[in-house]
C-alpha cells in the first residue's frame, strides 16, 4: 500500500537512533555534514553504536526515566559504594542489570539487522515505499523493544532505595547539587558538607 511522502518522512525521522542526532562526525565543513559516514557497513549506525547495542549498553535510551529521579541498575551498582548500598540492594540490583543486558543484547542484533536490512535496501536500485514501509516498521519495532527494556529496569529501582540515596544519586550524576552547593546561613561550610556526606 503507498505510502503518503509526509507520513514516511515523519516515520524516518521519529525512529532514527538517538546517537545520529547531536554527534560531531568531524568533517569541519557545514556543507558536508555527514562525509565520511559513507563507509559504514550500517549507513545509520556507527561502529560505537554497535558495539554499545551488542555489550547491552543503554544508548541513550532511558534517559526519560534516568533523568526523572528513576536511576538505572547499571549506574547504582557504579555507584554502590557512594550510596551506601547494602549486601541485599547490590544483589537486587545485579540481578535487575544482568536480567537486563541479557535481554537487550539479543533485542540489539534484531535492531541492528533491522538497520542493516534497511541500508542494504538503499544500496540497491528497485526499493518500492512498500518496502520501504515494512522495513521501517521492523526497524521501528526493534527499537522500541530495546527501549522497553532498558526503561522498564528503571521502573523497578526506586521500590528498593531509600529517598535519601535516590537524591544522593542525582547529585553523583550530576542532575542536582544537592545540600552540597548550599550551605545554610549560619553552618561552618566544612562542617555541613561533612555531615552531608560531600566529597
Amino acid at each position: 500500500m503507498p505510502v503518503q511522502p509526509m507520513k514516511s518522512l515523519t516515520l524516518v525521522i521519529a525512529f532514527l537512533p538517538l546517537a545520529a542526532f547531536g554527534q560531531d562526525h568531524g568533517n569541519g565543513g557545514n556543507n558536508a555534514p555527514y562525509a565520511g559516514l559513507e563507509t559504514r557497513a550500517i549507513k545509520s549506525l556507527s561502529e560505537q553504536d554497535i558495539e554499545e547495542l551488542r555489550r547491552g549498553g543503554g544508548w541513550g535510551l532511558a534517559l526519560p526515566a534516568e533523568l526523572n529521579g528513576r536511576p538505572g541498575p547499571a549506574h547504582l551498582l557504579e555507584l554502590q559504594e557512594e550510596l551506601g548500598l547494602s549486601a541485599d540492594q547490590v544483589k537486587a540490583f545485579s540481578a535487575i542489570y544482568e536480567e537486563m543486558r541479557t535481554t537487550a543484547i539479543a533485542a540489539g542484533e534484531r535492531f541492528i539487522s533491522a538497520e542493516a536490512a534497511l541500508s542494504d535496501a538503499f544500496a540497491g536500485s528497485d526499493l518500492s515505499e512498500e518496502t520501504l514501509h515494512d522495513l521501517l516498521a521492523k526497524a521501528a519495532e526493534a527499537r522500541a523493544e530495546l527501549r522497553f527494556i532498558h526503561l522498564a529496569r528503571h521502573l523497578s529501582t526506586p521500590e528498593l532505595l531509600s529517598d535519601a540515596q535516590i537524591q544522593r544519586y542525582n547529585v553523583l550524576r550530576g542532575y542536582s547539587e544537592g545540600s552540597c552547593a548550599s550551605v545554610p546561613e549560619g553552618h561552618d561550610p566544612d562542617m555541613w558538607r561533612r555531615h552531608s556526606g560531600c566529597d
